[in-house]
């Protein structure tokens, strides 16, 4: 297989550092990312920023209906013009990407080598857009990884550990190094898988407010939760928090990173109904 380096080179184009590119060329590397995703064939993918093809030609082979969404217009005329059978290239942004609407079809895997100052926007997108998404492999700055994978308790479990844990299973599958990279990043970077759940873990009565919740929970990691809590005072009063919480039977000195999507979920429940405005 073709180096990223030599194709780079043979189109007369050099790896974009403002746009976080970094290529990923190793073929056994590449084959295990497609494997993760389990596809059949004939079923739609999205792969979000393919540049030069790799992953791409690996997807292909499986038989999958592969639509490549790619931002940056060079790497775009890149597959376009090594013409990958089996491939749809669409001009597009991956952060703001509506992934079964430009697949064409109701519900996708999705799939990418994220640039890491996308890799927030991206996962809130696949959240978002969870009734359509499968499943998704994600190639990710490890410590990121190591955050989503993160257990309740743990120092690295935060924000998106509950949000996306709610409604999908988190499986960190693998570490690649960054020598495996053109050019090669500061840091190693790890595959994440994420399977949509049949049910969430737990019922919430507003996803919006659960999302809320969560967020003033972990803004101040420090302090304990009902005190975290109370830095969102338009969500409820600190009356309102302290019901909530002995509602859900959940003590108020305890800190965000110890409780479950479930406990969340339950504090979220406890705040009663979703009044106008709230």
């Amino acid at each position: 297989m073709e180096s990223p380096r030599d194709i780079l080179k043979r189109h007369g184009l050099h790896a974009k550092y403002s746009w976080g590119q970094n290529f990923l060329g190793d073929a056994q590397a590449l084959e295990d990312i497609a494997d993760a995703l389990e596809l059949r064939a004939g079923e739609p993918v999205v792969e979000l920023g393919p540049g030069l093809g790799h992953l791409t030609r690996f997807l292909a082979a499986t038989g999958a209906q592969v639509t490549a969404v790619e931002r940056d217009r060079d790497m775009v005329s890149v597959l376009e013009k090594e013409a990958i059978p089996g491939v749809r290239v669409v001009a597009g942004n991956a952060a703001t990407v509506d992934f079964a609407q430009v697949a064409g079809v109701p519900q996708v895997a999705v799939v990418g080598n994220l640039p890491y100052h996308l890799t927030s926007s991206i996962l809130f997108q696949v959240l978002d857009q969870r009734a359509k998404v499968s499943r998704a492999v994600f190639t990710l700055q490890k410590e990121v990884v190591e955050r989503l994978a993160a257990k309740p308790g743990t120092r690295d479990y935060g924000l998106l550990s509950v949000l996306l844990g709610l409604h999908f299973g988190i499986e960190h599958l693998f570490t690649l190094e960054s020598h495996l990279f053109h050019p090669p990043p500061k840091v190693d970077s790890a595959v994440v898988r994420l399977t949509r759940r049949a049910s969430p873990l737990a019922p919430v009565v507003d996803e919006e407010r659960f999302t809320r919740v969560v967020k003033a929970s972990f803004a101040h990691r420090r302090k304990t939760l009902l005190n975290s809590l109370k830095s969102d005072r338009t969500l409820a009063t600190p009356e309102q928090y302290v019901k909530a919480l002995e509602t859900a039977g959940i003590d108020p000195m305890r800190r965000a990173e110890t409780l479950s999507p479930e406990e969340f979920a339950a504090l979220e429940r406890g705040l009663g109904p979703v009044t106008q405005g709230a």
